[in-house]
């Protein structure tokens, strides 16, 4: 299994360079529940995040997944939410390992009213929960389905190892989503025809950017996206060698003329 372990990890690097150069927020989570389920011996995958309950929340499923239990309604859909057996397995404590549903209900898990509306509507037996590693409500992150065999030993150490990507990649859309919001709308034009600013950094650099707004430090940014400090001063560098600044305060007053942040965000951020 050492090799198949090995190409796991590559293609987890693989993964990890795809997702930190797409620039698109909304795109983050659909290119990992591509990936993710062909890594860990998967068929399908949702994910569930920001804050979300039985009744409403992100809750992301492929096109035929979603048409089914929109056929079947609200309470197919209710039952697919209050994630069982997860949410309590997760509920009682600090516990954000990977975990089968088998292994954390045990024979319950096969008789249980989930299990048999997975089998009526995707024909699938089993499921793997990879929670955030930092989330506090119970199944923030992704479920990866499978038919047949429970996930081994091996594919649930791997959805540890990815825990840390899965956390970074999450981080990243939030910071996007952010930034598309507070960008001035017509940035991407640029300045009297000038190459477009926004273009120029890489989304990486934009969340660097928009960090560095909100006045933290450069250790700060580091434990924020899971980077070493050193890679953060790369980045701090790249920034000011695209917009032409030599010091964090000309860099977000620059940023704040370009349009790649509102002068509101910058000013209630006491820059």
């Amino acid at each position: 299994m050492a090799n198949g372990l090995d190409g796991a990890y590559e293609r987890m690097v693989s993964l990890a360079v795809a997702a930190l150069h797409e620039r698109e927020p909304d795109r983050l989570w659909p290119l990992l529940a591509d990936a993710l389920p062909r890594l860990l011996g998967g068929d399908t995958l949702i994910y569930k995040l920001d804050d979300w309950n039985e009744s409403s929340g992100t809750l992301g499923l492929s096109p035929g997944v979603a048409a089914e239990f929109d056929r079947l309604g609200d309470e197919a859909l209710g039952l697919l939410r209050a994630g069982y057996p997860f949410a309590q397995h997760y509920g009682t404590g600090d516990d954000r390992e990977p975990v089968t549903a088998r292994r954390a209900a045990g024979r319950a898990w096969s008789a249980s009213r989930t299990a048999g509306l997975l089998g009526e509507i995707m024909d699938l037996d089993h499921v793997l929960a990879i929670p955030l590693p930092r989330s506090k409500t119970p199944v923030t992150g992704c479920l990866i389905y499978r038919s047949g065999a429970d996930f081994t030993d091996d594919q649930v150490r791997v959805a540890r190892q990815l825990q840390p990507l899965l956390a970074a990649v999450d981080e990243q859309r939030q910071l996007l989503e952010s930034w598309q919001r507070l960008a001035v709308p017509d940035a991407s034009a640029g300045p009297c025809g000038a190459p477009s600013a926004a273009g120029a950094l890489t989304p990486r650099e934009t969340t660097v950017l928009l960090l560095l707004v909100d006045a933290l430090t450069a250790s700060a940014i580091g434990r924020r996206l899971g980077i070493s400090e050193r890679t953060v001063h790369k980045h701090i560098e790249n920034i000011y060698r695209k917009l032409g600044t030599r010091d964090r305060i000309s860099t977000v007053l620059r940023a704040q003329r370009l349009g790649l942040v509102g002068t509101r965000y910058a000013v209630e951020n006491r820059w």
